[in-house]
């Protein structure tokens, strides 16, 4: 089982630049639109031949999408390979702080 935090949590984290590894799951039209400046790119779709790049960065690995469901899947998997990880609870869609746009 893997764990969850708020979106509140994680904005908590992020401003006491807590060691984390940020990564985004959503499609890049969605991550265009909107997405944590902290956040890495890794789309649900390319996962399975990115997965390799999950530890490039140091920290806690931390999950995030649109409302929660496709990191908890991504979630699910890693704990299943004997990592652990943490889901946003809720996603983009409960996250009140800034967000960058673009690439």
């Amino acid at each position: 089982m893997f764990r969850e935090i708020t979106a509140e949590q994680l904005d908590v984290l992020l401003t006491d630049n807590a060691n984390i590894n940020l990564i985004d799951v959503r499609e890049p039209d969605e991550w265009e639109e909107g997405h944590i400046a902290q956040a890495r790119s890794i789309p649900l779709s390319q996962f399975q031949a990115r997965e390799h790049e999950v530890h490039d960065v140091p920290g806690e690995v931390i999950f995030i999408c649109r409302s929660g469901g496709r990191s908890g899947r991504v979630c699910e998997y890693m704990t299943s390979q004997g990592y652990d990880v943490i889901n946003v609870d809720g996603g983009m869609l409960s996250w009140k702080g800034e967000v960058v746009t673009g690439e």
